[in-house]
């Protein structure tokens, strides 16, 4: 795990029922009782008969029904239940769920959010579903212009003003109602409205959404002027520019809503005055238009954007980096992304957690609220209320936020109840979209799923809370400076504090590409350097004995440390053989917090981090270093022929520098890049070839090196492909043109195949609020809070905070407070009269939010009240 604060871009769940394999014991056999029994005796006397009662014993054989709790069979079987899991393509919701319904499919791992797919699917006796709430939709806008240089056509949104007013002239209500029929909810902002950082940060959201509410009036205002500014004139109704219609350009994807969403937001614009050019594209059409594109090019206008946060985000202050920065994505798109230096430098604090209180914390929350919304190279349209669907008999975990195709756990839990073994077959709505090298790869969702099957990582996101759980370390000891707001919440991390902590002076801090060495902090800087954590992460002691790459190469800690040397550093070195450019402001964002770097021991690998990034959940600060790159996990030694092929200029791992150089994007699984990469294959092994050797030449052995070629040439050889991971499947065989891939159950991989069974079901909160339908303005109001899981209490221990605010009879913020706990599933809301005294007549609304400490989805409730003298 890298902790460069960074989206895996790409959310309720499945309920995952723990496996019970029990013994089904003999019946009991009926057993022999002695027993006092009271009877009824008749005794005939003549001339008369008695009825009397007398106790007698009887033996009596009765049968006995004991319940027994049944012994759990332990499970001895290792990796994924399934032996191999087909995955397909299916770009029709409506198609997917009609194979679901035949057998053909065992999983759509898609977020739908279409109401009456939803319904088809609850009223089925065969299917079942999970929902999901990290599903969302925005428009992209290209930023380049004003003018196009290769067309000479206008690109009226390279005016950050032009962006905004889109705000206004989109209703996003309609969307909700009209094209989710209700399975979403609207969004204005960076922040999603699932995760605890909303509800925190209630106050701030709830300003800007009354801001910017629907008002084609006003946008049509500010476009008309900005319009003007740029030289355009409006004819007829129709905006002219060089004496030809302003037309736009807009990509729409036809597979699910988002076709609904761009013809009605080309409507809107064709209202105004543009032309709109709407060409339907599905992923892999699109994806090159936007995504990797020169943006100065005006191959595209705007485009249907859709997301999924595959992991909870318990901190969504990097967003406005990832979305409106050139700290997001090496592509050519992100690159062109131009900030205001204020909103650039907030951005940039918020992803790497540079501040030292809550409060400060909050402010620059504030700021980059603000200034996202008048930079808007997005504009955030709806959060989708989405279920999954599969065969009913099917179990697979599900993340609360990332659904089925974002968990990260989908390949360890995959099966059919009651079954070991066989073959499951999981359909999505694009596979294969882009090329997958783990480097700077597909960051397609539809991708990432299969290769998360394929891959671990050293802590995985719980799915309902996001905090992180050891998958490959042992444990972690963190000290950070004392002051920091900084919380442990699992068993598995040790969390002090420190008045100092002093980066030791062979810590490595830097990289000299030319030397190909790490630079220590004692060469570097001539006083001793100081960071706000120091955390030292230990991997268990039979670590190289267990983990096994998928070639049958055993891990060592040279896949460690050529994951420091690439990902870290060497990309972004203008005297790499390798350097890209796309990859500087990441190692900016960086090197701008990083600190240093030791490995105390190699066996058992113990690894120490200082590093001015830390985040307030302790389980989320540890770096540990583990080569699961930004797009995918790789030893060492299947990178060498990408590394050299980008070297000589044949290939290019990310697809700026592709596109830059004219060069293959570096595929490792097909393609015309595996020829290529098989010629350097061969010439490594020839070479015993040893990558960034006097460094990496420290940990790896003659012997190795000779194992890691042959086992990856045979692999090769018999696999057809390069993409190799200790995951709990392998990848068999990729078939882009078909739209298949064939995954496998790796017999090797090391944990029992019931380890995260645990997680059971999230406890989702409903929260309602009761009071007064009348308050007397200048006296106190009292309201109450009811929060509940499937009707029962929510205790108070698992509550973090419940905030409310009042909206007055203008809809602005009159009043922000705090609920008061009373007892569980019990809190109270008190308006004192000063408040009240505030509100003038008529109605408002009381809107509460409850933050949960064992979820991360926040419970939300409200009511109407009148305010009268």
């Amino acid at each position: 795990m890298f902790s460069n604060k960074k989206l895996a871009i790409l959310a309720v769940l499945v309920m995952v029922a723990p496996l019970v394999l029990a013994a089904c014991g003999p019946t009991p056999a009926p057993s022999t009782v002695v027993q006092t029994v009271v009877v009824e005796q008749t005794k005939v006397v003549p001339g008369e008969t008695v009825v009397q009662t007398v106790e007698v014993e009887k033996t009596v054989v009765a049968t006995q029904v004991v319940e027994v709790t049944p012994t759990p069979v332990p499970v001895t079987r290792k990796g994924a239940w399934v032996d191999s899991v087909i995955v397909v393509e299916e770009p029709n919701s409506a198609a997917g769920i009609t194979r679901l319904e035949s057998g053909e499919l065992d999983v759509y791992a898609y977020a739908i959010a279409d109401s009456k797919l939803y319904k088809r699917v609850k009223e089925s006796p065969d299917l079942s579903y999970v929902l999901s709430y990290g599903s969302y939709n925005e428009i992209t806008f290209n930023p380049a212009g004003p003018v196009f240089t290769t067309t000479n056509t206008l690109n009226p949104f390279a005016v950050p003003k032009v962006r905004e007013a889109m705000n206004w002239l989109i209703d996003r209500d309609y969307i909700v109602q009209e094209i989710f029929g209700g399975l979403a909810v609207p969004r204005y902002t960076a922040f999603n409205t699932s995760v605890p950082d909303y509800a925190k940060n209630a106050d701030l959201v709830r300003a800007i959404e009354l801001k910017y509410a629907y008002n084609p009036d006003k946008a049509k205002e500010v476009i008309d002027a900005e319009m003007t500014a740029l030289g355009a004139t409006l004819e007829g109704g129709k905006w002219m520019y060089n004496g030809q219609p302003v037309t736009l350009i807009f990509l729409i994807r036809p597979e699910d809503e988002r076709k609904a969403i761009g013809d009605y937001i080309a409507n809107e614009l064709e209202k105004i005055g543009f032309t709109v050019d709407r060409q339907y594209k599905r992923a892999a059409e699109a994806s090159p238009l936007w995504m990797r594109s020169d943006p100065a090019q005006g191959l595209w206008h705007l485009y249907t954007g859709g997301w999924v946060s595959t992991a909870i985000s318990r901190d969504l202050g990097g967003n406005f980096a990832f979305f409106y920065t050139d700290m997001g994505l090496p592509s050519p798109l992100w690159q062109a992304y131009k900030n205001t230096p204020e909103f650039y430098e907030v951005a940039k604090k918020l992803n790497t957690n540079d501040f030292k209180t809550i409060e400060e914390r909050s402010e620059l929350l504030r700021q980059a609220l603000e200034l996202s919304m008048q930079d808007s190279v997005r504009v955030w349209l709806v959060d989708r209320v989405s279920f999954s669907a599969q065969r009913a008999n099917i179990i697979v975990n599900a993340d609360l936020s990332g659904s089925v195709y974002g968990s990260n756990l989908w390949a360890q839990t995959l099966r059919r109840k009651g079954e070991i073994g066989g073959s499951i077959t999981i359909a999505m709505p694009s596979i294969l979209t882009e090329p997958w090298n783990p480097v700077a790869g597909t960051n397609w969702i539809y991708d990432r799923l299969p290769q998360r099957g394929t891959g671990s990582t050293s802590v995985v996101p719980d799915p309902y809370t996001g905090l992180y759980w050891p998958m490959r370390i042992e444990k972690a000891e963190c000290v950070v400076e004392e002051g920091l707001p900084v919380v442990k919440n699992l068993d598995w991390i040790d969390l002090s504090f420190a008045p100092k902590i002093e980066v030791p002076s062979d810590a490595w801090v830097d990289w000299d590409a030319a030397s190909q060495k790490f630079i220590t902090a004692g060469e570097k800087y001539t006083q001793t350097q100081t960071a706000l954590t120091k955390c030292t992460v230990y991997y268990p002691a039979d670590l190289y004995q267990t983990i096994k790459w998928h070639d049958g190469s055993p891990f060592s800690v040279a896949d460690v440390v050529m994951f420091m040397i690439l990902y870290a550093f060497d990309q972004a070195k203008p005297e790499s053989p390798i350097y890209d450019e796309a990859a500087v402001p990441n190692f900016e964002s960086f090197m701008s917090h990083f600190k240093g770097v030791k490995i105390v021991s190699k066996d058992p690998l113990i690894i120490e981090t200082y590093d001015d990034l830390w985040y307030l959940d302790a389980e989320l600060i540890p770096t540990t270093w583990w080569p699961s790159y930004g797009y995918g996990e790789a030893p060492w030694h299947t990178l060498v022929p990408a590394i050299r092929a980008e070297a000589d200029g044949k290939l290019a791992f990310s697809a700026d520098k592709s596109d830059a150089n004219g060069v293959e994007w570096t595929s490792l699984i097909a393609g015309p890049s595996i020829e290529i990469l098989n010629g350097y294959l061969v010439s490594s092994t020839a070479e015993s070839y040893i990558p960034y050797a006097p460094t990496l030449g420290e940990f790896v052995t003659a012997d190795e090196v000779a194992t890691r070629y042959a086992n990856l040439t045979e692999w090769v050889r018999t696999k057809g492909h390069f993409w190799v991971g200790t995951g709990p499947f392998y990848l068999e065989r990729a078939f882009p043109l078909e739209g298949t891939l064939i995954l496998k159950r790796f017999a090797q991989y090391p944990d029992a195949a019931d380890r995260w069974e645990r997680f059971a079901e999230a406890r989702i909160a409903t929260v309602e609020v009761a009071g007064a339908d009348t308050v007397t303005i200048g006296k106190d109001a009292t309201f109450d809070v009811t929060i509940t899981f499937k009707d029962e209490p929510y205790p108070l221990a698992d509550v973090e905070q419940v905030k409310y605010l009042v909206l007055d009879a203008k809809g602005q913020i009159a009043t922000i407070g705090a609920a008061e706990a009373v007892a569980d599933g019990q809190w109270k809301i008190t308006l004192p009269a000063d408040v009240t005294a505030k509100l003038e007549a008529g109605s408002n609304r009381l809107e509460v939010a409850a933050v949960l400490k064992v979820i991360a989805l926040p419970a939300f409730g409200s009511m109407q009240f009148v305010t009268a003298p």
